[in-house]
């Protein structure tokens, strides 16, 4: 098949789907088909070709947020892909794709990538009625089928009114190998000292309100052992490693929670001893698959995606209101029972999630709207 795959940014800084789609792009390549991958960006068009995969960058146009560019829209007009499958919501590249398939000649899909949550539906309200009127007018009600990575993302779907068809296929995660780990543990070692002298649990994602990095702060300071560190790495989004690191000051908390951007630097889960996400919610959670490929135990809230951590020791998977005490279980464990979590969570994942698998999944779902098409 011939596929056109759009994500509104391949910049480390955006989070999750740059890396995600990016992946899943080279998987479907690798399975024998031939993928376009299009983006945009704040640098002048860039093209490169990976076997099946060409992947193009065309410059981000003003306002930047809504991600507008005439270099991507024209791409998507000449592309002779019988599938566009779009990776987000509320931006320009989704009214682009969803121009493209209107003459019936491509089925449009679409990735909402955790934003259909009921959370994230509701937050900035406003902002989203704007979009689906003025942004990508008509393109959800025009959408040929879904792509969620959970059951739950698929459910939030339907509970919205969509009744498309639906694929589930969860992102793939990628066995990390001797040379990444021993190079991240040696920047980490140099960039906070402090994490070779204590156990550490990591956060490591998006400084933003929706990972409750403020309430976990609070909670670190309130119930966690003081011979414990918290790691905090992430991309700047609503708070700044410099707000986070004042937060903590002013809490008297100096020495027992270090900030750091984690934008340029290798992912610190290898100087882990555990994982913390407490989401409001989750889509997926690249960076809790990460983690436990890493061989981290982890401990997440029950509105991400991650219940079967609570079997076979893998983790914690448990509602807000009790995340509390299950920090203080997790960090009373010593560390030969942690590394033995770890080491059952690891394989689990590496077992369960590819991206091959995902791949295939996907490509039997494209196939199947092609179908119905002709």
């Amino acid at each position: 098949m011939k596929l056109c795959e759009v994500v509104p940014s391949l910049e480390e800084e955006k989070g999750g789907p740059s890396k995600s789609v990016y992946a899943l792009s080279a998987a479907l390549a690798g399975l024998g088909h031939d993928v376009d991958l299009l983006a945009t960006g704040p640098a002048p068009a860039a093209e490169r070709t990976e076997g099946r995969l060409h992947v193009r960058t065309f410059r981000r146009n003003w306002p930047q947020r809504l991600c507008p560019s005439g270099g991507l829209r024209a791409a998507l007009e000449m592309t002779e892909a019988g599938i566009v499958h779009h990776h987000s919501l509320w931006l320009r590249t989704l009214h682009y794709a969803h121009r493209r398939t209107r003459t019936g000649s491509a089925a449009l899909v679409v990735s909402p990538r955790g934003m259909m949550s009921t959370w994230a539906w509701r937050r900035r309200g406003w902002r989203k009625r704007f979009a689906r009127v003025l942004v990508h007018p008509g393109a959800l009600e025009a959408v040929a089928g879904w792509h969620a990575t959970s059951a739950e993302e698929a459910a939030e779907i339907r509970a919205l009114g969509f009744n498309q068809p639906v694929c589930v296929a969860p992102n793939g995660v990628d066995e990390p190998g001797f040379p990444e780990i021993t190079s991240a543990a040696a920047h980490w070692n140099t960039a906070c000292p402090a994490v070779a002298r204590q156990p550490v649990a990591l956060f490591y994602s998006r400084f933003h309100q929706k990972k409750r990095v403020l309430e976990l702060i609070d909670l670190w300071l309130e119930r966690a052992p003081d011979n414990w560190l918290l790691l905090l790495v992430g991309i700047p989004q609503d708070y700044t490693p410099e707000m986070l690191e004042r937060y903590v000051m002013r809490a008297s908390g100096a020495g027992r929670v270090r900030a750091f951007t984690g934008v340029g630097r290798p992912a610190p889960y290898a100087i882990a001893s555990l994982f913390l996400l407490p989401s409001h919610n989750e889509n997926f959670g690249m960076v809790v698959a990460e983690a436990m490929a890493h061989g981290v135990p982890a401990l997440v809230t029950d509105t991400t995606p991650w219940g079967e951590l609570n079997h076979d020791n893998r983790g914690w998977c448990v509602p807000w209101a009790d995340f509390s005490s299950a920090l203080r279980s997790a960090t009373a464990e010593g560390p030969a029972r942690l590394r033995a979590r770890g080491q059952h969570a690891r394989a689990w994942v590496l077992r369960q999630f590819s991206w091959e698998h995902s791949a295939r999944q996907l490509a039997g779902f494209y196939a199947g709207l092609k179908g119905q098409q002709s």
